[in-house]
C-alpha cells in the first residue's frame, strides 16, 4: 500500500492558481462526486473529469465543503480546530439508521423474541462478538470458538489474548450500565482500566494517562504514521471533550445541532486522535461510542456490533483517520467511513433476527410435534433451542445457571429431567467432577418419538 498523497493547504493553492482557473468549476464540482462520495485528494485526483485542471477542481471542491462546515470546540494542533459536514449522501445515510433503528421494525414486540431473549441476545452476541473483534483489532489472536466457549462457560482466561476478549466483554456491560450517566475523565479511566488488566502493552499502565510522548500510531501496513498530541495536553483535551459529550446542544440548542450518531462517531475519532493512553485507546475509544449512542436514546444498538465490520475493512477505517488528518482536520471522511459501518452493522443486526425468526417457528413446529413439550418448563424449551441448533453443544449447570438466572441446583435439576426424557446426554468431564450434558445429534428425530 503506497503512502497516502497529501493535498496542499487551500491557502497555497489559491496563492498559486490563478482565479480565472476554478472560478468557471465553482458550481461544477460539490462536496461530494455525483456518486455522494466524500473523496480525499488521495483518490479525487484520479477522478477529475476530463479537460479540468485537477488542483482547480480540488479548489472548488473545498470550497464546496466550507460552504456547509461546521467548526467543534476540539482543538487539533497549531490552534486549529476539528470541523465536519453533513452532504446530501451522508444525511440520507443518517436518514436511514434513524428509519431502522427507531420505531416500526422492533427486535422484542412479537412472540419470536421475547424481552429475556433480547436479553439474552446482548450477552450472546453484542457483547461476545464485541469484545471478541474490538480485540482482535488490537492483536488478539485466539479463535472465535475458543473464545465464545471462555465467556459462555465462564471461564478463566488461559492467555492474554483470552483477557483482553473477557476485559472486553466487561468492558461493554460498563457501557450499557453507565449509559444514562455523564461523561468524565474519570469514567474514561474506568473504562481503560477495564479493556486493559493484565493485558497491556507498551510499558502503559490501567487506567492513568501516559505521561510522555514515545508513541507513534502506525496503519496496518506500518506506512502512515500518526504522533498523537503532546501528553501534557492530555488532561485539557479530554475536559473538553467530555463538555462537548455532556452537552445538551442535541436537545434544545438547535442551532447547533449535531445528530446523536454524528456525535458519537466525533468521540470515538477524538479518543482515537487524543491517544491519552500508551495501549488500549481503540477499546476504550469504541466504548465511548457504544456509551454515547446509547445515552442518546438509541436502544437497539445493544444489540449491533460494529468491530467485526472494521476488521473486514481494517484499511479504510486507517484510511479514515489519516484522512482526517492530512486535509485540514476534516473528521466528515471518519463520519462516512463510520455511518457505512454502522449501517452494514444494523442490517447484519436484522438478517439475525429473520434467522431467529425461522428458528423459533421451525422449534416451535416441532414441539408441536412433541408430547413430551406440554412437561417442560420454559427454560428447559430454551435449552432444547440450542440443542437443535448447535448438535454436539456441551452445558453444565454452571452456565445454565449463569444464562437463565438460577440457581444450579435449579439448573442441574432441569438437565437431569432432559437426560431422563432422553433429550440430552450426560457425561462425566475428563477434566474434574463436573457433569456434561450433550446435544445429539438425534435431537430432532428424538423429539419426533417423544
Amino acid at each position: 500500500m503506497a503512502r497516502i498523497r497529501t493535498p496542499k493547504p487551500l491557502h497555497t493553492l489559491l496563492q498559486e492558481l490563478e482565479p480565472e482557473k476554478y472560478i468557471p468549476l465553482l458550481g461544477k464540482y460539490g462536496a461530494t462526486d455525483s456518486k455522494g462520495r466524500y473523496l480525499h485528494w488521495n483518490d479525487f485526483k484520479w477522478r477529475v473529469k476530463r479537460g479540468d485542471d485537477e488542483l482547480a477542481a480540488w479548489v472548488a471542491t473545498k470550497f464546496a465543503r466550507q460552504a456547509i462546515a461546521q467548526d467543534l470546540p476540539l482543538r487539533a494542533e497549531d490552534d486549529f480546530c476539528f470541523s465536519y459536514c453533513i452532504p446530501n449522501s451522508l444525511f440520507a445515510q443518517l436518514h436511514t439508521i434513524d428509519k431502522m433503528t427507531g420505531g416500526g421494525r422492533q427486535i422484542g414486540d412479537g412472540t419470536f423474541v421475547s424481552s429475556y431473549e433480547k436479553n439474552r441476545y446482548l450477552v450472546k452476541s453484542l457483547m461476545q462478538e464485541e469484545a471478541i473483534t474490538s480485540s482482535q483489532l488490537e492483536g488478539a489472536s485466539t479463535t472465535r470458538k475458543v473464545a465464545k466457549e471462555m465467556l459462555r462457560k465462564n471461564l478463566a482466561p488461559k492467555d492474554k489474548s483470552q483477557q483482553m476478549i473477557l476485559n472486553n466483554y466487561l468492558l461493554m456491560k460498563k457501557a450499557v450500565e453507565k449509559k444514562d450517566e455523564e461523561l468524565s475523565i474519570e469514567f474514561i479511566l474506568e473504562l481503560h482500566r477495564i479493556t486493559t488488566y493484565n493485558a497491556i502493552e507498551n510499558q502503559a499502565l490501567s487506567g492513568e494517562l501516559r505521561k510522555d510522548n514515545n508513541i507513534v500510531v502506525s496503519d496496518l501496513y506500518n506506512e502512515n504514521t500518526f504522533v498523537p498530541p503532546d501528553w501534557q495536553t492530555i488532561p485539557d483535551r479530554l475536559a473538553k471533550l467530555c463538555d462537548f459529550a455532556n452537552s445538551d446542544r442535541n436537545q434544545n440548542d438547535y442551532g447547533n445541532f449535531i445528530h446523536p450518531i454524528i456525535k458519537a462517531i466525533i468521540l470515538h475519532f477524538m479518543i482515537a486522535y487524543i491517544h491519552p493512553f500508551g495501549d488500549g485507546n481503540g477499546r476504550t475509544a469504541r466504548a465511548i461510542f457504544y456509551w454515547s449512542i446509547l445515552k442518546s436514546g438509541y436502544w437497539l444498538f445493544e444489540y449491533v456490533s460494529i468491530s467485526k465490520l472494521i476488521q473486514a475493512k481494517r484499511g479504510n477505517y486507517d484510511n479514515a483517520f489519516i484522512y482526517v488528518e492530512t486535509d485540514n482536520f476534516d473528521i466528515t471522511y471518519f463520519l462516512y467511513n463510520q455511518v457505512d459501518t454502522i449501517l452494514k452493522a444494523v442490517n447484519s443486526l436484522y438478517k439475525y433476527i429473520d434467522r431467529k425468526k425461522r428458528d423459533f417457528y421451525e422449534f416451535m413446529d416441532w414441539i408441536d410435534k412433541s408430547p413430551v413439550a406440554k412437561t417442560l418448563k420454559i427454560t428447559q424449551l430454551e435449552i432444547l433451542k440450542e440443542a437443535l441448533r448447535e448438535p454436539g453443544r456441551e452445558f453444565t449447570a454452571k452456565q445454565v445457571a449463569m444464562d437463565f438466572e438460577v440457581s444450579q441446583n435449579t439448573a442441574r435439576s432441569y438437565l437431569n429431567e432432559l437426560v431422563d426424557k432422553d433429550l440430552l446426554l450426560s457425561s462425566q468431564s475428563k477434566h474434574g467432577k463436573t457433569i456434561l450434558y450433550l446435544a445429539p445429534a438425534s435431537l430432532r428425530e428424538r423429539l419426533k418419538l417423544s
